[in-house]
């Protein structure tokens, strides 16, 4: 059996190996290593994927953050609503601009934001909120934009996890994560979905006013070179990664089937013990696996990832901390009277490896040493 990983990128490497090699020298040869051919073909490409107007590249996905928030031109202390149970840079964009986090509850089953908290926490002040697609699931989209639309609050989707996923409204309209509100953003760190071999991420949107607007911020204010109409920033998407996720971008529906096969196998697995919650799919959302994120009952957390260790198995928390405890963001004074469920989740949660290499022998020694030892 091959070494277990959390997420195992060489064994994924070497199925495409050629084709990325070839896309790789490629933009060495042509020497076009900044705003390349490679960055708007697979702007395109991504654009057609998604069914969405308008995609643009930019450094990461914490840039594409905090460029879709310069974007709907918010001042200073305005109000933006996002979930505590979420990685650091949702909130971490909101701050930098100056900006008023405001942290809300997530649902008691899909661990995205809780329209009721969101809906609740909206005052005049509140200018958007930041819907996080967490795990490969979708939050509820439909109540969240209907809720923001009759306050005019600005939405904006963090499919960084969630890339691919697709959505599915009352009417059976389908779309997929990060087409929805008024901007889309996704990181292509090298452990998502669809991951570059570096920093990447990229911002979505159907408003073509928008869309300028994304594209002058990320390229220092500026539409005609050295004429800079707004204040910007220096964000772009390298020719070099752009080229990396041409290749894999048409691999990514099977990259998502991979990891819902060996999703299965873990419900499977583990559906009989009484210790472990797996995770729940939602009726408006499938599931594309980012994390596989157990609840665990009346279990040592820290003594059984040892005991994982132990046996060459890597598990990780996502997120052990919640962001309204973070040291860094106690200058807002968040009142954590509601937010139980996310401060319960952080000391229970508790992620799986999950990847599109998985074996079925390193799934079943994978749930069998999860099942002897919890």
């Amino acid at each position: 059996m091959n070494k277990i990983e959390l997420v195992d990128l060489h064994t994924q490497y070497d199925r495409i190996e050629s084709e990325i090699n070839s896309a790789i020298m490629n933009v060495i040869k042509t020497t076009a290593f900044i705003n390349g051919p490679d960055v708007k073909s697979f702007e395109k490409e991504l654009a057609t994927y998604l069914d969405v107007k308008h995609v643009i590249g930019c450094a990461n996905g914490t840039d594409a953050l905090q460029i879709a928030l310069m974007a709907l031109g918010l001042e200073p202390g305005d109000e933006v609503i996002t979930p505590s149970f979420t990685y650091i840079a949702t909130a971490e964009v909101i701050a930098l601009l100056r900006l008023k986090p405001v942290l809300v509850e997530i649902d008691p089953n899909t661990f995205t934001i809780d329209p009721s908290s969101f809906e609740k926490a909206i005052t005049p002040n509140t200018k958007a909120v930041i819907a996080v697609h967490l795990y490969g699931q979708c939050a509820n989209m439909e109540e969240i934009l209907a809720i923001a639309a009759a306050k005019n609050v600005a939405v904006v989707e963090d499919t960084a996890q969630g890339i691919g996923a697709w959505y599915t409204f009352k009417d059976g309209t389908k779309k997929r994560t990060g087409t929805m509100g008024h901007i889309g953003t996704t990181s292509f760190f090298p452990s998502k979905n669809l991951g570059c071999y570096g920093d990447g991420g990229a911002m979505f949107t159907n408003d073509d006013a928008l869309a300028e607007k994304i594209r002058m911020i990320a390229n220092h204010g500026q539409k005609k070179k050295y004429y800079h109409d707004v204040i910007g920033v220096n964000s772009r998407l390298d020719t070099m990664q752009a080229a990396i996720l041409r290749v894999k971008l048409p691999h990514l529906d099977s990259y998502i089937e991979a990891r819902q096969k060996a999703a299965a196998y873990y419900d499977n697995a583990l559906k009989n013990n009484p210790k472990i919650k797996t995770p729940f799919i939602a009726e408006y959302s499938n599931h594309t696996y980012h994390q596989y994120t157990m609840v665990l009952e009346g279990v040592d957390r820290d003594a059984l990832m040892q005991k994982m260790t132990e046996a060459g198995i890597p598990t990780n928390v996502y997120y052990p901390l919640p962001i309204h405890k973070q040291k860094g963001f106690q200058q807002y004074g968040f009142n954590a009277d509601g937010l139980q469920l996310t401060e319960a989740l952080t000391a229970k949660v508790l992620s799986l490896p999950m990847h599109t290499e998985l074996s079925e022998e390193q799934l079943e020694y994978i749930t069998k040493t999860l099942l002897e030892n919890i």
